[in-house]
């Protein structure tokens, strides 16, 4: 404003010549009630500037228009009612149960580790943004099947520390299972700040809040198969190089196993990170080829199955739902307690991370055949080329180390897995009462 009141200033009052009066009492007299006029104009702009402002800011902070802040949204929350419904969630009910903070509750993975949770007797609580990366009437379906076994969901981002702060202040969690993230490979393509606010900038300011309580809890998170990158030694064990990202996705997964690091080095948390080897089920990820695949099928469409160079097999190690759950539950359990204190370390902390994967990679091709068999409807392929959007030519887990020291143990084929799958898809989306995407 100051800068654009000098310029003024330089520009007389009225167009045309100025002939300067000879006399220095009436040239001083001029200046200062220009001056004056000026200032009590620039004054009334100023103050009608604020009034605008006053009466057209809404009451609460509006929705983000930067794209990649999509997710972060003002929610209401707090008051004795809501502190009362984060209390009996959070509340443990067997003799040796924990209490877990999911985000990403709503989602595919944290809706079945929040309800296997809640069976055994352990206290959770939910937080889930409810973004609309996928159809948010599916998240919404997962919320209410959590709701009608005692799982309350909070509705807040992970970027909200005051928010983070609070749940703490109100529950003293033992354990945080962080499954929040942004998800899909292609997508970061389309909006890359998305993975960046969420995958890192979120994660950073969930353990900060996590790195501050006393006592801290100690963190479970989902890293992913993908930051094996273009690794090409097979099976993918955990002391493979991670170093070579071929999709965004993975660079924010890789440099989240970074900071889990960081965090248990300076505070002393106890971080234990699970790399997901494409996981899939009932109540899945719309965004999924086998849940794509199906709905495409059904509808009578072509579906596209890509081949790698020179006709090479585009294959991938399909993880049912069911073995992921039984792995996460196995790394919380497992899970040692974090050694900081208000925010210092006072030892040497768990540091771990673990394959959970179903160690037989199938061909994509394969995984068409059987959707055939279970539909009944025969596919119109369209075979291309694996296109330079992240993808890769195939993921297969070495899962010894989590055989290992969880007793991690997977036991669903993809026949099994997928017809469990086709079962529930058509049973929701049945009669035509839900749009499948």
């Amino acid at each position: 404003m100051s800068k654009q009141m000098s310029h003024l200033d330089n520009i007389p009052s009225t167009p045309g010549k100025f002939k300067m009066d000879k006399s220095p009492y009436i040239h001083n007299r001029l200046r200062w009630h220009s001056s004056l006029a000026k200032l009590t104009f620039w004054s009334f702009m100023f103050l009608g500037l604020i009034l605008i402002f006053f009466f057209r800011s809404p009451s609460s902070n509006p929705l983000p228009q930067d794209p990649s802040r999509r997710s972060l949204r003002t929610y209401n929350w707090g008051g004795p009612a809501w502190e009362k419904r984060v209390r009996s969630s959070a509340r443990i009910r067997s003799r040796n149960g924990i209490s877990v903070l999911v985000t990403g509750a709503a989602g595919f993975v944290g809706t079945h580790v929040s309800a296997a949770l809640k069976r055994r007797g352990d206290g959770v609580l939910g937080l889930d943004n409810f973004n609309d990366y996928y159809d948010p009437s599916l998240k919404r379906a997962r919320q209410a099947l959590l709701e009608r076994s005692g799982v309350f969901i909070v509705e807040g981002d992970i970027n909200d520390s005051a928010l983070l702060r609070k749940l703490f202040e109100v529950v003293a969690f033992t354990h945080v299972m962080h499954l929040a993230a942004q998800a899909g490979v292609r997508y970061a393509m389309e909006n890359p700040g998305s993975y960046v606010h969420s995958n890192i900038a979120g994660f950073v300011n969930l353990l900060e809040v996590c790195k501050s309580a006393n006592p801290q809890p100690a963190i479970v998170w989902a890293s992913s198969s993908s930051v094996y990158g273009l690794n090409t030694k097979v099976p993918f064990s955990e002391r493979d190089r991670t170093d070579q990202p071929a999709s965004l996705y993975a660079a924010t997964k890789k440099a989240g196993e970074e900071i889990a690091h960081t965090y248990n080095h300076i505070y002393g948390l106890s971080l234990t990170g699970l790399r997901f080897f494409t996981v899939y089920g009932p109540w899945g990820r719309p965004d999924m080829a086998y849940f794509f695949f199906t709905r495409d099928i059904l509808k009578g469409k072509s579906i596209s199955i890509f081949e790698a160079a020179n006709h090479g097999t585009v294959a991938r190690d399909f993880t049912y739902i069911d073995d992921i759950v039984k792995g996460c539950l196995a790394a919380l359990d497992t899970a040692e307690k974090s050694t900081g204190s208000g925010g210092k370390k006072k030892g040497p902390a768990q540091l771990r991370v673990f394959n959970l994967g179903n160690t037989s990679p199938v061909p994509v091709s394969d995984l068409v055949s059987i959707l055939e068999r279970l539909l009944k409807v025969n596919a119109k392929r369209n075979i291309m080329k694996l296109p330079r959007n992240g993808d890769v030519q195939f993921t297969h887990a070495n899962i010894s180390l989590a055989q290992r020291e969880l007793g991690y143990k997977p036991s669903t084929d993809l026949q099994t897995g997928l017809k469990k799958f086709v079962r529930w898809y058509l049973s929701y989306y049945s009669g035509g009462k839900k749009a499948a995407g």
